[in-house]
Formats: structure tokens, C-alpha cells, sequence
């Protein structure tokens, strides 16, 4: 791990120092650390103090704004690993937390839709808890939008954009570092300023931390995190305040990444964060592995038909060879649990937490893993993401699946053209693919299909051999997504293209590129709006999406669709 220190010899009190080690380890995490607050600084009424090994306690924050369906990825494992190794820690959501806030709001309304979505918005936060709402699309569609449309209300008084999905601020973007400290030093102007000044003001009178740490994984999160973390400057500038999460990661391994938050972070921490906080919190590694806590989120009626227990059996990807992926521009190394070991981790928190349905994170459940959950099942209906292999082209294999609580596996196809696949590094062939979609849709095992447009080798005629392609096979495709290609900045391929800026921002983790065959966005859009979407088989697929909450809710239509 590589520590770049702002001035030489910066120590922080009494907290240990963290040395640079192998290069290795530097590739994998990046932490950044700023200089010790002034000596006068203390919390309000409360004196000032060093951090001591006894009276160390770790605050970890989920902020606003991302789908509420869930507990978050990280966090689970993140305290786990602080509490066998020593470390006092809490945890909270703030992002199912703030949603509940702002659903508690009285607004005025002057629409139809506005006072019917503000009369049965409670009604129909507890509709989503129930499965006879997925059993029903027009009622489930009616409660997501209706809540989504009072959520809109209570942001339209503070000229906010915010949805189940999305915060936005119409003069604040989340890709320029001014913006954000903008947002932090004037944190009394977010949406969510009531309802997290009190919360934390609480937090910090009942457990007394000394540490809090911000998981920051999307944008739609960012703005609402440095509100969080000015107000934490401001009112309680001895807390050692530290920022990770997977867009922290993606900002530290960008190409010429410099710290502008150095004087309201103390550290930025790449990658999984488990080693580094036990080092910072202890002075030493962890020594072994441990199973995901949930105890923390067990309280949170998230936005589901039961409780989703979030389990990643590897960080990084086993294939890690697809051109323009960010695993590959990130060089993300592959860490897979044991199959061995992740089943008695699963078994252990399926008994402790009684979930509805298992989300598998990993970036492609490998095959290893497939073959002990065919063999092993786990008793609970499952989902993840896969890769295309010859596993899952065996009808008998799918069929063992299916027995084993597979309810439909995420799937990225990216495109109909077999030459656009072969320069895409995907490892894959358009006659297996059929193969497995058809294997899986005989089994019963729904499909979520990843398509990707705009890939410098695509043309509208390989678009429309897309086109083709899921015409032919719709009656085994249950869900599609749609993406526009953008080119990671990180990319290896960068080189090969003539590149300009996508966003105006410093923080931006894509840049725009003239496409070598002239398929530009506009005309991406064109195909897809004009021929793709408008073929009936085709739009028939994608209104099974769910609303907003898309693959994460997808599962539970399942069978329903099954049935038809």
C-alpha cells in the first residue's frame, strides 16, 4: 500500500502511521493522507483528544442517493472485518434512512398525480415489501411511480432532481471537484442537510467516534456525501474523516489523478477497504477472512419483497480480457473466495438473516462457483452475473441450477456481430450464446441481457446485426439493457483514437472519442429509438423492466414471466 503524504513526516496524533510496501500491494490500494488538523481544534463542547488503540470507534456511512432495494455491497464485510480484529465499529444507511425521511415530509402539491402520489405514499412503500405486487405490473408500476413522483415534489422545493435512482443539483455536477467542496462548504443547501445534521449529531453523542467512513460507489451519491462530510468538518473537525467506495477507486487509479480534497479528507482508500482500515485503526494487517455481517441492516425495511442478502464470492473478474471494460483499465486483479468457503460463508448468513433472495456481486460467478451451487443448494432463490461458457449451454446443468434456487442470471452479450465480439476480447461465440439461451430458458432460469452500442469497431450495420440477433432468440431473453459505449479514460486503447473531453470535469472517468466509422451517439440514438425499440418482440422485452429499479427488482418477476 503506497502513501503519498502532503508534507514530509504528517502524522495524525497518536494514529499509526502506514508505510509503503510492495508495489504489488500499491496497485491495489491507494491511501492518501492529509496533514493533522491545527492543534486548537477541538469538537464542540468537547475537549481535544488523540485517538488511542482504547478508544477508537469507526462510524461507517451507505449515503443518499442509489436504489434503496438493498443493503449496500461493501459495508457488511467492511464491519465484520473491523470487529474480528478488534476495532469498536457502527454502521448506517443513510441512504434507506434519508428516504424515509423525505417520504415523512408534508409538501404542498397542485397536481392530480402530485396529491394522489403524497395521499398513498406510505401505502405503497409497504406495497413493495409484498410479492403479490410483482405478481401485478400495473400496481407495481403505479407505486414505484407515484413514490418516484413525490420524491420529485420534495426535491422541486429546493430545485433538487432526486428519484429512487438519482440526486441531482442543477448548478452542482459531481464530476468537477469545485463543485463538490462547493456542495461541502455550503452543506446546509442539500436536500437531505435535516435530516443528516441530526442523525449525525446523535451518532456522534452516543458512540463517541473517533474515525467515520464514507462508502462513495456512484455519482448520484457524490453530492450528498460532501455535503456530509463539510458539515463533519465544521462541526466535529477531530474526527478522522475517510472516503473509499468504487468511485473513489475509479478517481484514484485514473491516468494523473491529484488529491483536491486533501484539506477536507484525511484519507482516500482505493480498492477493498478492509486491510487498510484494520491497519490504520490497529497498526497491523488482518490475519484472516470473515464472513459479512448484516446484524447492522437487519433494522431497514429496504424496498423489497424480503430481505436481499448481497454476497460477493471474488472482487475483479476471472476473464478480464474485454477491451474498454473498466476491470481491464483499472487493472483489477481477480481475488476469488474458495467455492468451499463461500458456501459455509452463504449457509451461515442464509440461516442467519432468512433472506428472500441471494444477489451474487461478483462481475461473473465463475464457473467453479456454478458447479457447487448445482451440486449444493442453497435453499433460497439466487441471481448474479455470468459469463457465456459451455457450462451453461448443458441443458442437464441448467436444469441442476435451477433445482439449486437460480431464479435468472445477468448476462453481457454487448453485441449480435461475431467480429465485434472477437476485437472486444469477449472469449465468446454467437453459437454458444444461442446455445446457453436456450438452455436456460428451458430450465426456467429468467435472462438479463447486457447490450452495448458504439464500440469503435461498430457500424450500424454490425448494430443491426445486434438487431438481428435478439429478434431471432426474444423468446428466451426475459430482460435487455441498452447502453451507449463510453471509453474509460484508463483505457489501453486510448491511444488508437482521436479523444476529446465527454464531461467538463476534472472527475470524469470517460472521455468522448471520434468514432473510426462515423456511428456518433446521435445516430446510435437514432437506431435505437427509430428501429431497435419500435420492433414489436423487442419492446415487448423491455417493458418488463422494472421501473427505476431495474435488475435489482427483476428477479421477483420472474415467475410470472415464467408462467407466460
Amino acid at each position: 500500500m503506497r502513501l503519498r503524504f502532503p508534507s514530509p513526516g504528517a502524522t495524525y496524533g497518536s494514529l499509526p502511521d502506514v508505510f509503503a510496501v510492495t508495489k504489488d500491494a500499491a496497485i491495489k490500494c491507494t491511501v492518501l493522507k492529509r496533514p493533522k488538523h491545527p492543534a486548537n481544534c477541538t469538537q464542540p463542547n468537547q475537549p481535544a483528544r488523540a485517538p488511542t488503540e482504547h478508544t477508537m470507534h469507526i462510524l461507517l456511512l451507505h449515503p443518499p442517493q442509489a436504489k434503496p432495494a438493498e443493503p449496500p455491497a461493501g459495508l457488511p464485510l467492511l464491519a465484520a472485518t473491523l470487529r474480528a480484529h478488534g476495532c469498536s465499529c457502527s454502521v448506517c444507511d443513510f441512504n434507506i434512512e434519508g428516504l424515509s425521511y423525505l417520504i415523512d415530509r408534508e409538501i404542498a402539491t397542485n397536481d392530480t398525480w402530485s396529491r394522489r402520489a403524497a395521499k398513498n405514499r406510505h401505502r405503497h412503500l409497504a406495497s413493495l415489501n409484498e410479492t403479490a405486487t410483482y405478481e401485478n405490473p400495473d400496481k407495481y408500476i403505479r407505486a414505484v411511480a407515484d413514490i418516484n413522483r413525490f420524491l420529485e415534489n420534495c426535491g422541486n422545493t429546493q430545485n433538487i432532481q432526486i428519484s429512487l435512482a438519482n440526486y441531482q443539483d442543477p448548478y452542482l455536477s459531481p464530476l468537477k471537484s469545485d463543485d463538490l467542496l462547493q456542495q461541502a462548504r455550503n452543506f446546509q443547501e442539500n436536500l437531505f442537510f435535516s435530516f443528516f445534521e441530526k442523525r449525525l449529531r446523535d451518532e456522534v453523542a452516543e458512540t463517541s467516534p473517533t474515525h467515520i467512513g464514507i462508502s462513495l460507489n456512484y455519482l448520484s451519491q457524490a453530492l450528498c456525501t460532501f455535503a456530509i462530510l463539510g458539515f463533519l468538518r465544521k462541526e466535529f473537525p477531530n474526527i478522522i474523516l475517510i472516503l473509499g467506495g468504487g468511485l473513489v477507486t475509479t478517481w484514484l487509479q485514473s491516468p494523473g489523478w491529484h488529491n483536491p480534497f486533501d484539506e477536507l479528507v484525511d484519507y482516500m482508500i482505493a480498492g477493498p477497504g478492509e486491510e487498510q482500515l484494520v491497519e490504520l485503526l490497529t497498526g497491523s494487517l488482518p490475519v484472516r477472512r470473515v464472513s459479512p455481517d448484516y446484524s447492522d441492516f437487519r433494522r431497514y425495511s429496504y424496498l423489497a419483497p424480503g430481505f436481499i442478502l448481497p454476497y460477493a464470492a471474488s472482487t475483479g473478474c476471472f476473464w478480464r480480457k474485454c477491451s474498454f471494460c473498466p476491470e481491464t483499465s483499472e487493472r483489477n486483479r481477480y481475488h476469488p473466495v474458495t467455492p468451499d468457503m463461500a458456501m459455509t460463508e452463504l449457509e451461515q448468513l442464509i440461516r442467519d438473516n432468512q433472506p428472500s433472495l441471494v444477489h451474487f456481486l461478483d462481475n461473473a460467478i465463475s464457473p467453479a462457483m456454478l458447479h457447487l451451487l448445482a451440486d449444493s443448494p442453497l435453499g433460497v432463490p439466487w441471481y448474479g452475473f455470468v459469463r457465456f461458457t459451455k457450462e451453461l449451454a448443458d441443458p442437464q446443468f441448467c436444469r441442476r441450477l435451477r433445482r439449486s434456487g437460480c431464479v435468472m442470471l445477468k448476462l453481457g452479450l454487448e453485441s449480435g456481430s461475431q467480429e465485434i465480439l472477437d476485437r472486444m476480447n469477449k472469449g465468446i461465440d454467437l453459437q454458444l450464446v444461442a446455445q446457453v439461451l436456450e438452455a436456460l430458458a428451458k430450465a426456467g432460469i429468467g435472462t438479463y441481457i447486457y447490450l452495448l452500442f458504439g464500440t469503435p469497431g461498430e457500424s450500424l450495420t454490425e448494430a443491426r446485426q445486434t438487431f438481428d440477433f435478439v429478434r431471432q432468440h426474444h423468446h428466451e431473453i426475459h430482460f435487455l439493457n441498452l447502453a451507449i459505449f463510453n471509453l474509460p479514460i484508463g483505457s489501453r486503447e486510448i491511444d488508437e483514437l482521436q479523444i476529446s473531453d465527454f464531461y467538463e470535469g476534472d472527475l470524469s472517468i470517460y472521455c468522448d472519442f471520434h468514432h473510426p466509422r462515423g456511428w456518433n451517439r446521435r445516430e446510435i440514438r437514432r437506431f435505437l429509438e427509430s428501429e431497435f425499440k419500435r420492433e414489436p418482440v423487442i419492446h415487448s422485452i423491455l417493458q418488463n423492466d422494472p421501473i427505476h429499479f431495474t435488475s435489482n427488482h427483476a428477479p421477483f418477476f420472474m415467475p410470472r414471466l415464467i408462467r407466460q
